[in-house]
């Protein structure tokens, strides 16, 4: 219950301060003098209390499903003097849902065996004692062979036959057989042939054929019987469907704010401080699951985000932790939202209306969309429904297109971000272009995560530090993954070789008078090809290769039109 109740809180966090400030208190009571310990001995013993209830109101609860609640049942007279003793406001409401059903946990009690079967069918689910009708059944129904004993020692005493014998078959029911030598004697009046076989003669009596009766349906009559009661019990239980669902609604949400609270504890944890000034500051956070699932020591990192710092440009390296940092901001919030503490030193978190995220790749292949269109999907939404008080994470906008495509798309999203939008904006990127916003977007700031070149490889620190990076570590990155050494050797040739020959038009320009910022490449030159254009010319190659002054005019000829055909071609 208290799994499915945190997944829809998680999924539906609060704007209301009123009732996080509730949940806070709640947890803060819970961690005092460590109560949720306690209350976790307690809660562990009740089951899944929400689907039992469900059955019994479908009528198709089974008989474990019974005996489930019987135990959970049992545990709330102890939860609800645990709670007693605990004075926050909504541990106390919580306890006012809670009942304690006495009446329905002994009814209960005597009337399920201690491990029912998985189902009523084969019987054995309603308690030796419940029932005296029941219990004469199976008695009846079990004593048969001492009954039949008893019988056949009566009747050889009656009639002095020694071989006489008490049986049973499935065709002709019970018996008395007696011998071809004996049948011959002289037999009470009672016995009635009821077969006759090659050396034997087979009777019955009143008495047997009574017994037969009572026997042979005694079976169908307890599996009829228990079924009934066990229908009766249902009927029953039913009647206090209403307080059973509140009181399973309230011990799903203690359980919630228990788990905060040990979690709290046990992961040191702080309360997040709900303000009404606009911001994000976090001192000291980190990733709830990444610092649970990695060897190393996590680093914890900063955020502040307000009036006047509204949108964080992120660079360095990949395996840096630009998306961990990203994603850690927006899960503190969340949980904060949720009522929860916080992986962090200490948080200040004011009004968040929404949460928006542009984040990793993925495709819709089967609804036509490629990972590009996903992509700006995505971006669409953000830009076009979120507000002031939203938390925005892009990560890598515009890298599903070509170059000055993404760059020119990243950098007006920015842009317009900074200039309508205004949202708290965590805005991760590759494109080093864009670092020079905040020349001109005084609300915008540069930070990276810091990394160590060593031996042409590569140490990441996973610290967040002020400024851009100086460069994206992305052949280190490539060798780490297992890149053949070669494949990273020709890669390092090609880099010195573009950085060298790429014309000033990869660089950007700022336009102050008009308030914008474009790609200086995009104003100069419409293709993009010629960001690499590092190869000259096979004419301009083969000229330079050329020995004029070894030539003789014939030849110089001839080599005009190869040159002419070179050029055409």
């Amino acid at each position: 219950m208290g799994s499915r109740l945190l997944s829809r809180w998680i999924n539906r966090p609060l704007r209301q301060r009123s009732q996080l400030l509730l949940r806070q208190q709640a947890v803060a009571a819970l961690k005092s003098d460590y109560h949720f310990e306690a209350l976790h001995e307690v809660l562990q013993n009740i089951g899944d209390l929400e689907r039992i209830i469900a059955r019994l109101g479908l009528r198709s609860a089974r008989p474990r499903d019974l005996a489930k609640l019987r135990d959970g049942l049992a545990q709330l007279p102890q939860l609800q003097q645990q709670l007693s003793s605990m004075t926050a406001t909504y541990i106390t409401e919580i306890a006012q849902r809670i009942g304690e059903f006495p009446q329905q946990s002994a009814l209960l009690t005597r009337s399920l065996e201690e491990n029912p079967p998985v189902v009523i069918r084969e019987g054995g689910v309603i308690a030796t004692g419940f029932d005296a009708e029941l219990d004469e059944l199976r008695n009846l129904s079990s004593n048969a062979g001492q009954y039949l004993i008893d019988l056949e020692v009566r009747e050889k005493e009656r009639t002095g036959i020694a071989t006489l014998k008490v049986g049973y078959n499935r065709v002709h029911g019970y018996y008395i057989e007696i011998s071809k030598g004996q049948a011959g004697a002289e037999l009470p009046a009672e016995y009635v042939r009821r077969q006759t076989l090659k050396n034997a003669e087979r009777f019955i009596t009143p008495e047997l054929k009574e017994f037969e009766d009572k026997v042979l349906s005694a079976r169908s009559k307890s599996l009829s019987r228990e079924k009934a009661l066990y229908d009766a019990l249902i009927e029953e239980l039913a009647t206090e469907l209403t307080r059973l669902i509140t009181s399973a609604e309230a011990l799903a949400e203690l359980d919630v704010l228990n788990c905060f609270a040990e979690r709290a504890v046990n992961l040191e944890y702080c309360e997040p401080v709900l303000s009404d000034e606009p911001g994000i500051t976090i001192e000291g956070g980190r990733h709830p699951v990444v610092e649970k699932v990695t060897a190393d020591t996590f680093v914890a990192n900063d955020v502040c985000l307000n009036l006047t710092q509204k949108m964080l440009i992120i660079t360095g390296p990949n395996m840096g932790g630009k998306s961990t940092y990203m994603r850690q901001t927006a899960l503190i919030t969340l949980l904060a939202l949720c009522g929860s503490h916080v992986p962090a030193t200490a948080v200040t978190l004011g009004p968040i209306d929404r949460i928006f995220t542009r984040i990793g790749s993925s495709d819709d292949l089967a609804g036509g969309r490629s990972t590009f269109m996903v992509e700006m999907t995505e971006t669409a939404n953000i830009l076009h429904n979120a507000t002031e008080n939203s938390l925005v994470l892009m990560d890598e906008i515009g890298r599903g297109t070509s170059t000055f495509d993404g760059l020119s798309l990243a950098w007006a999203a920015s842009v317009y971000i900074a200039e309508h939008v205004k949202a708290y904006t965590l805005f991760a990127t590759h494109y080093f272009e864009l670092t020079i916003l905040p020349e001109t977007y005084p609300a915008i700031v540069n930070v990276h995560l810091d990394a160590i070149e060593h031996d042409n490889g590569i140490v990441f620190l996973h610290a967040v530090k002020a400024g851009p990076a100086n460069q994206s570590y992305g052949l280190q990155v490539a060798q780490l993954a297992g890149i053949p050494r070669a494949v990273i050797e020709k890669a390092r040739e090609k880099l010195q070789q573009l950085e060298i020959d790429t014309p000033a038009q990869a660089t950007t320009a700022v336009s102050p008078s008009t308030s914008s910022s474009v790609p200086a490449a995009e104003a100069d030159s419409p293709f993009q090809s010629e960001m690499f254009a590092t190869v000259p010319h096979p004419a301009v190659d083969f000229l330079q290769r050329l020995e004029v002054d070894e030539i003789t005019a014939k030849e110089a000829l001839k080599i005009l039109y190869e040159l002419k055909q070179k050029a055409d071609s």
